[in-house]
């Protein structure tokens, strides 16, 4: 019995020197913090790695993190400067850098920064209308995040970045929108297709135009060449006739064999002879009687012609003179 008591008792020793012991021993994570209070007052931030505190006379705070967290809030509704009321969803990108603030200067930073969000949200967003608040979102956020890193700098926290999540205006001003969204692409739609037909008809008036100018260019062109080609022959049937030097003769026949082309038209059902064609034609029979020989009808005639002739012309001479 007495032996068992020393026995329990140094048990006891050890088994409160080994909890004594790990009382002292801290290890702290990487990127964590742990504040230290000693005897009610802060004492020091335990850094990574091991650390060492007073047992029963040291209390040491749960761990801090300290690297940046992302934290979603719940839709906030938000009233715009056209009173309307928009549910807006953000997220905040935040870091603790100092441990001792972040946990002695605010009771809970997490919730202060989200109401603090929340209040900033509502004085930016309210000194704009619907339309705005929908296309400013990159304003929003710098102001956001410029008032929140100010406000939350004595917290021991820093603001990297604030996102607007989403922006859901009222279901009728959905629906509205969504009618102006499918008139802008009607409209949209009927510009383009009106800048369509005119570009078409251009193009069609501008071919036109050029077929136009390359049929003219064709047609005069031919005309000149069409005249080009009867100046020549003009000019070639012109010189033959002043080297071979024509008598009338020759151009009167030459008329001669031209009159049935003349009359082979369908309307030349009266036609006028020149009385310089008669004289021609007086000097083409003349030419052709003189190179003739006799024929029966040029012979001499009988005695009795003759005797008649001449009674004839005496009862012609003895009228006269009556």
């Amino acid at each position: 019995m007495d032996i068992s008591a020393p026995l329990v008792a140094g048990l006891l020793v050890a088994l409160l020197a080994i909890f004594t012991v790990i009382r002292a021993v801290r290890i702290v994570p990487q990127a964590r913090a742990r504040n230290v209070e000693r005897l009610g007052r802060y004492h020091k931030t335990l850094t990574p790695g091991l650390n060492l505190v007073i047992p029963y006379i040291d209390r040491v705070h749960p761990q801090i993190d300290l690297r940046e967290q992302v934290v979603s809030f719940k839709p906030q509704p938000v009233i715009t400067e056209d009173n309307l009321v928009v549910e807006i969803d953000t997220v905040l990108y935040f870091q603790v850098t100092d441990p001792r603030a972040a946990f002695y200067e605010i009771a809970s930073f997490l919730q202060a920064v989200e109401q603090l969000t929340v209040t900033t949200l509502r004085n930016v967003v309210g000194s704009m209308d619907l339309e705005k608040t929908l296309t400013s979102r990159d304003t929003i956020n710098s102001q956001l995040r410029g008032v929140l890193d100010e406000a939350t700098g004595k917290w021991g926290l820093r603001v990297n970045r604030v996102e607007i999540k989403a922006i859901d205006p009222p279901q009728s001003i959905k629906e509205a929108m969504q009618k102006q969204m499918r008139a802008e692409r009607d409209k949209r739609a009927a510009i383009l297709g009106a800048e369509g037909q005119r570009q078409s008809q251009i193009l069609t008036a501008e071919g036109d135009k050029q077929a136009a100018v390359l049929r003219a260019e064709g047609n005069r062109t031919a005309a000149i060449l069409e005249a080009e080609g009867q100046s020549r022959a003009i000019d070639e049937v012109f010189q033959a006739i002043h080297r071979n030097d024509p008598d009338p003769k020759l151009l009167a026949y030459q008329y001669l064999q031209a009159l049935p082309q003349l009359a082979q038209g369908q309307g030349n059902n009266f036609w006028v002879i020149p009385s310089e064609i008669t004289t021609a034609l007086q000097g083409v029979s003349k030419a052709f009687s003189e190179s003739l020989p006799p024929s029966p009808a040029t012979r001499a005639k009988p005695a009795a012609d003759d005797e008649a002739a001449a009674r004839a012309a005496d009862d012609t001479a003895e009228a006269a003179q009556a």
